[in-house]
């Protein structure tokens, strides 16, 4: 079961980075286009779609599977809890955390972008759209080479 469970897993997180790398994207055609009001329309539904469709179930897909990957762990390490395997969890959960701020902080930027009320230039766009990359990095590294 923890195989299927894990392999769910990684399926729901790679959706939920293409949302992380994508909507930032949109973003920035967004603010770097505020003058062509029919595209922009055109985005703010992309904007809506990937994040309202593919995003917020591909979230709680990747969520609720790592949970269950937690409370599975146990039986399929020969009852080691994850939480007794080393700081390398706990920083993976750290930047999980981290993560699903990140996300919810896109949500924030996306309603105001539909209002027109986000002031935040393509440039920091550009730059916020790493975020996630540097995050997948750590998490990974954390899973693959438990450094801690």
């Amino acid at each position: 079961m923890y195989a299927w469970v894990l392999w769910f897993h990684i399926i729901a997180m790679v959706s939920w980075f293409a949302v992380l790398f994508y909507l930032p994207r949109l973003f920035v055609y967004h603010a770097e286009h505020s003058d062509n009001a029919g595209f922009v329309e055109v985005v703010k539904i992309m904007e809506m779609k990937i994040y309202r469709y593919i995003g917020i179930p591909a979230f709680w897909a990747t969520l609720i599977s790592g949970i269950t990957l937690i409370f599975l762990a146990k039986a399929y390490y020969g009852g080691t809890s994850l939480f007794d395997m080393g700081g390398w969890f706990h920083a993976k959960l750290l930047f999980v955390a981290i993560l699903i701020a990140y996300f919810f902080s896109l949500g924030w930027m996306r309603k105001k972008l539909l209002v027109d009320e986000c002031t935040k230039s393509g440039k920091f766009f550009r730059a916020y759209n790493e975020v996630p990359t540097i995050l997948l990095l750590l998490i990974v590294a954390m899973v693959i080479v438990k450094p801690f």
